[in-house]
């Protein structure tokens, strides 16, 4: 297992892919390798990998969709694959035409679910008037669903901000996925509510502290967001779909309804690829066809 053992170093040192992303190809390629011992009598060594042919893959393969794994994970599992193929062309020359060119099932593209611009507005605005909570944490719960919905931010980014990032400024430099470094300009609304809690919170805001702080004072627990807005999503009778990262998409989704640049909307997400902002296009057109058929006399 040494050869996994060096593409997960290489993933988490060299690439500085995000440790969930890096634990699923570890997951998938220790099944793969565990497959490969007792398929072939003999831990794969990269030598051993380059001889392997596509029928062992698909064999493999196989034997997952056996197990129950859907259309996804076998597509995910033969990308896990060709990532340490791509890896091993690059550290040992190894070139395997027949894994590089294998085909899985093909994934129906899913398209993200954003809230309504009202819902967006009603979950900001019901998370600030708790009246069971106390001021500094609606405050606080308001800025965050705020930074979601108004700067596209994810979870994580928004509770990795610190003191030393109050007052926000106008562009906000961030740190998402594998260490890629955007910077976000901030609205007046969302700065506002930011600062407003920072006014509120009875905890010191040390420069290298985090900003946003639990009801005991520890860094706030992305769990208790997502807890917040399936609470305020009963409330508001909104649908399940109405999540934290509902707000996100919604965010991308809006910008393009009111004509901003995709290329534009992709450096303000954070994504590597263009391909992957491209979902909102899906989006939007879908919207389109149900303003169409709703309000149209010959629908």
């Amino acid at each position: 297992m040494e050869t996994l053992a060096a593409f997960v170093a290489y993933l988490t040192d060299e690439r500085r892919m995000a440790e969930k992303t890096v634990e699923a190809y570890q997951s998938d390629l220790a099944g793969f390798f565990g497959f490969l011992t007792q398929h072939l009598g003999e831990p794969p060594t990269p030598q051993r990998l380059d001889k392997l042919r596509a029928r062992d893959v698909r064999s493999f393969l196989a034997h997952r969709r056996r197990d129950g794994l859907s259309d996804a994970s076998i597509a995910r599992l033969l990308s896990s694959i060709k990532a340490l193929y791509r890896w091993l062309g690059r550290t040992y020359d190894i070139e395997n035409a027949e894994i590089a060119y294998l085909q899985g099932p093909k994934r129906p593209q899913r398209l993200p679910r954003p809230v309504s611009v009202e819902a967006a507005k009603d979950l900001i605005a019901e998370a600030g008037t708790d009246p069971d909570s106390e001021a500094w944490i609606n405050a606080r719960d308001a800025a965050v669903l705020s930074l979601l919905y108004g700067a596209g931010l994810r979870i994580s980014e928004a509770l990795s901000l610190t003191g030393a990032d109050i007052p926000l400024p106008e562009r906000l430099r961030i740190t998402g996925k594998g260490g890629k470094v955007r910077i976000v300009p901030l609205i007046p609304a969302v700065r506002e509510a930011v600062d407003a809690y920072a006014g509120l919170c009875p905890y010191n805001l040390g420069r290298s502290d985090a900003l946003f702080r639990g009801a005991k004072g520890g860094a706030l627990n992305p769990r208790l967001i997502q807890g917040l807005v399936q609470k305020l999503r009963a409330v508001l009778g909104l649908p399940s779909t109405a999540t934290p990262h509902a707000l996100r998409h919604a965010f991308a989704t809006h910008l393009l309804a009111a004509g901003a640049d995709l290329r534009a909307i992709q450096t303000l997400l954070g994504h590597a690829s263009l391909s992957t902002t491209q979902v909102y296009t899906g989006v939007d057109a879908t919207r389109l066809r149900d303003v169409h058929s709703a309000a149209h006399p010959r629908a």
